[in-house]
């Protein structure tokens, strides 16, 4: 049987590794009058995040934003997690859209939580440098 010749470099998906960070913050309430508000994260919590579902609300977040076939032509894939803090892997025509669905995650478990873009890289260990340091 012949075997498959390799695909030309040329032809394959090119990669970006996209490091960012969830911030978990605090709910304070403050009175201002006969009014009640929450105050606009003021307060960072050191809480942590469980990285199961970090993922599922960045899957859903994407799935939301761009819809399943940008997800598929994405390929996400996470690399790597330091606490609060995550690589990903997806496409180099994709990067954009990615990082714009992140924005769009509020709450994860109930929790109010910014989504922070640290860096792109096309280099995987740049990026894991990036959330380690």
């Amino acid at each position: 049987m012949a075997k498959l010749k390799p695909l030309l470099p040329s032809l394959r998906e090119k990669k970006r590794y996209l490091a960012f960070e969830v911030i978990v913050k605090e709910q304070s309430l403050f009175s201002e009058g006969n009014n009640i508000k929450k105050s606009r994260f003021r307060h960072i919590s050191k809480k942590q995040i469980s990285w199961l579902d970090i993922k599922i609300a960045v899957k859903e977040a994407i799935h939301k934003h761009i819809g399943r076939t940008g997800l598929a032509d994405a390929g996400i894939l996470f690399v790597k997690n330091n606490s609060n803090k995550a690589v990903l892997r997806t496409s180099n025509n994709t990067l954009n859209k990615v990082k714009a669905s992140l924005i769009f995650i509020k709450k994860i478990n109930n929790d109010s939580v910014i989504v922070r873009t640290i860096t792109a890289s096309g280099v995987l260990n740049k990026a894991v440098a990036c959330i380690e340091g």
